[in-house]
């Protein structure tokens, strides 16, 4: 008989683990939004991600996420329940058309391993517009249109699929952005950017990582203080410096003004914008021009090799090249410092 009745209690402690709560996988609370006449949200905590998805009206919801901070699922629902209440504040409402959804400690947590993370799910209409902020994870937006305020602390910003005017800050992470258009303006204290495939005003900015630059399309300006610059098939208009890395770009339909105090620089234009304005201080820079354009030339460089310049008017030598080629007209100007160029034409 002992022996049947282990057997059971065995069988019932099987059956509360497999059914044990995955903090990481399930959400805490889920509250539908469907039938809500929402248009924007202000979401903000202090310890958890957010993100903001666009979906068909009947499938808006928000999903709340409380995951301890040890980064170990070892809290029963219950368990989490009653931390929540004793520590922390949450506040989900919904007032006109605005959905306000906060979470934050009610006191200083001086015991990190009590802290949990209240990270926020909010699928929502795809017209849309949020003010957004966190302290300590990663903010992802995607597939709306509208006006975005972003901000984190200590986590990386992911935008695809988003249109409007974008406004995006993040302290401690990199920013990934996609497939996005209009007005965008992103920055990072301590992380790359990658953006591809956007088209429309775009300022992207970072004190500590590289730019990583792939189709895009409108009045780009992208700076970095700390890293290397990488571009391909930007048509428009690109504006692009870096403090202390090294600049190649390539496949340019622009207008185009780069430079570099710390590195080498290659340039390919299959076609010419307004202008072409080319700096390294202390570096190389090789530039790689369509042949059959009229342009307006002003190299200078430590040392300056060519191509044969077939109609060309004005003065050469070693450190310097002024004048027309092909009768004038776009003005590229390049200087290299105690660098040296080397210009081809294809």
């Amino acid at each position: 008989m002992k022996k049947y009745l282990l057997l059971i209690v065995l069988a019932i402690q099987a059956v509360i683990v497999s059914a044990q709560f995955k903090a990481d996988k399930e959400p805490f609370i889920v509250r539908s939004l469907k039938g809500e006449s929402i248009k924007m949200a202000e979401i903000q905590t202090s310890g958890g991600g957010i993100s903001v998805t666009g979906v068909n009206p009947e499938e808006a919801r928000l999903e709340i996420f409380v995951t301890p901070n040890n980064n170990k699922n070892d809290m029963t629902k219950e368990e989490i329940q009653a931390r929540l209440d004793e520590m922390y504040t949450l506040e989900i409402s919904i007032t006109g058309n605005k959905l306000t959804a906060k979470a934050k400690s009610k006191q200083d947590i001086r015991d990190w391993k009590k802290a949990l993370n209240i990270s926020f799910h909010a699928y929502v209409p795809k017209n849309f517009s949020t003010d957004l902020s966190t302290a300590g994870g990663g903010i992802h937006i995607q597939d709306i249109s509208g006006n975005q305020e972003f901000s984190t602390s200590g986590g990386g910003l992911d935008v695809s699929g988003v249109s409007g005017k974008i406004n995006g800050r993040t302290s401690g992470g990199g920013i990934r952005l996609s497939d996005s258009k209009d007005e965008i303006e992103l920055s990072t204290s301590g992380g790359s950017i990658h953006a591809s495939n956007c088209d429309g005003k775009l300022r992207l900015s970072t004190s500590g990582g590289s730019l990583d630059l792939e189709d895009l399309k409108g009045e780009i300006r992208a700076t970095t203080s700390g890293g290397s610059i990488d571009g391909n098939k930007i048509s428009g208009e690109l504006i692009t410096h870096t403090s202390g890395g090294s600049i190649h770009l390539k496949g340019l339909t622009c207008s185009l003004e780069t430079s570099t105090s710390g590195g080498n620089i290659y340039v390919s234009m299959d076609a010419l914008g307004k202008y072409v304005k080319v700096s390294n201080s202390g570096g190389n820079i090789d530039l790689e021009l369509p042949k059959s354009k009229g342009m307006d030339l002003d190299l200078s460089a430590n040392r300056i090799k060519t191509d044969h310049l077939d109609n060309f008017s004005g003065k050469m030598d070693d450190n310097n090249v002024e004048g027309k080629l092909n009768g004038g007209g776009i003005e590229v100007r390049a200087s290299a410092g105690s660098g040296r160029i080397y210009l081809s034409l294809k």
